[in-house]
C-alpha cells in the first residue's frame, strides 16, 4: 500500500515537471526579440529586412504593429507614424516574435528621423532614374520604329526600282530581238552648245507623243541622245547621256509614262551625225535627242490606222 502511494507521488511529480518544461519551452518560443536592419522590399503587410545575420528576414505587419519615429537627443520621444513611412532603404529596429513559418511578426517598428530622410532621398533618386530610364526606353522604341519604317520604305523603293529596271531590260531585249516595229510618232529635241536643259517649247510635243503612244497596248518609248563632234569625245558622251535622261524625266514625270514602257535611254555621243560639224547649223542639228513612240509588229498584230513607217 505504501509502495503504491510512493509510485503515485512519483508520477505526479514527473507530470508537474513535464508541464513546467512545456510552459518554459512555449515561453521561449514566444519570447519577444529585437532586430535591426534595412528594409530591402515592401509589399502590403510584408517587408523584407536585411540584418547582420539574415539577408532576407521576412517581417509581418498587422493592425497591432506600432510604427514610430524616435526623436530627441536621447531618442526618448516617439512620434507615431503611418506604415507608409516604411519604405525600402529605411534603417529600422523591429521588435516582435517568430511565427510557425519563421517569420517575424512585428509588434513595433522604430526608426530615426534622419534615417527616414535618407531613405526618402534614395527613393526620390531611384524614382527619377526609373522615370528617365522609361523615357529613354520609350524614345529608343520610337526611334527603332521610325528606323524600321524607313527601312521598309527603302526596301520597297529598291524593289520597285529593281522591278522597273528588270522590265526595261526585258523590253529592250525584246525589241533587240524582233525584226521591226511601227514608229507611232517622233519628236526631235535640240540643245544649245554644252547645254543639257530641255527648252520648254519641246514639252508640248513630247506630251502629245506620250498621249498618242498610250492609246496603244504594248507601246514603248525610245529616247536617244546625241552630241556634236565639237570638244572631247568623253564630254560629248556625257552630254548626250544627260540630254537623254532629262527628256526621259519629262516623259515620266509630266507625261506620266510608266518606266516599264520606256526603253533604257541611249547615250549615242558623237555617233550618227546628221549635220556638218564644220558649220554652226550642222553642229546645232547634231546636238539633239530623238524620241520615238514604238509599237512592235509582232505585238500589234493587225491594227487599223497604224502608220506605215517601220524601222529595223
Amino acid at each position: 500500500m505504501k509502495h503504491r502511494r510512493n509510485t503515485t507521488k512519483f508520477i505526479t511529480i514527473a507530470t508537474i515537471f513535464a508541464a513546467l518544461a512545456l510552459v518554459s519551452s512555449t515561453v521561449a518560443v514566444a519570447q519577444s526579440l529585437k532586430v535591426e536592419g534595412v528594409i530591402k522590399a515592401r509589399s502590403g503587410n510584408t517587408m523584407t529586412l536585411q540584418t547582420q545575420d539574415q539577408p532576407k528576414l521576412v517581417v509581418i505587419l498587422n493592425d497591432q504593429t506600432q510604427v514610430s519615429q524616435v526623436e530627441g537627443v536621447f531618442k526618448a520621444r516617439r512620434k507615431e507614424m503611418s506604415m507608409a513611412a516604411l519604405i525600402p532603404g529605411l534603417a529600422v529596429q523591429v521588435e516582435g516574435t517568430y511565427n510557425a513559418d519563421n517569420q517575424l511578426v512585428a509588434t513595433s517598428v522604430k526608426f530615426k528621423g534622419e534615417a527616414l530622410e535618407q531613405a526618402q532621398a534614395i527613393q526620390a533618386g531611384v524614382h527619377e532614374t526609373q522615370v528617365q530610364a522609361a523615357a529613354n526606353q520609350a524614345s529608343l522604341e520610337e526611334q527603332n520604329a521610325a528606323l524600321k519604317a524607313q527601312q521598309e520604305t527603302l526596301d520597297k523603293q529598291q524593289k520597285e526600282i529593281a522591278a522597273n529596271k528588270a522590265a526595261i531590260a526585258a523590253n529592250s531585249a525584246r525589241f533587240g530581238q524582233l525584226d521591226d516595229y511601227y514608229i507611232l510618232d517622233e519628236v526631235t529635241v535640240l540643245f544649245g552648245n554644252g547645254q543639257t536643259k530641255v527648252d520648254p517649247k519641246y514639252v508640248e510635243p513630247l506630251m502629245a507623243l506620250a498621249q498618242k503612244a498610250m492609246t496603244y497596248n504594248g507601246y514603248n518609248i525610245q529616247v536617244k541622245g546625241y552630241a556634236s563632234a565639237v570638244g572631247s569625245a568623253a564630254l560629248n558622251q556625257e552630254l548626250s547621256e544627260d540630254r537623254a535622261d532629262n527628256v526621259t524625266n519629262i516623259l515620266v514625270q509630266q507625261g506620266h509614262v510608266p518606266l516599264t514602257n520606256v526603253l533604257a535611254p541611249g547615250a549615242m555621243g558623237e555617233s550618227r551625225q546628221i549635220g556638218n560639224d564644220k558649220t554652226e547649223q550642222g553642229q546645232a542639228e547634231n546636238r539633239r535627242v530623238v524620241v520615238r513612240a514604238l509599237l512592235n509588229k509582232g505585238i500589234a498584230g493587225t491594227i487599223q490606222g497604224l502608220p506605215t513607217t517601220t524601222t529595223k
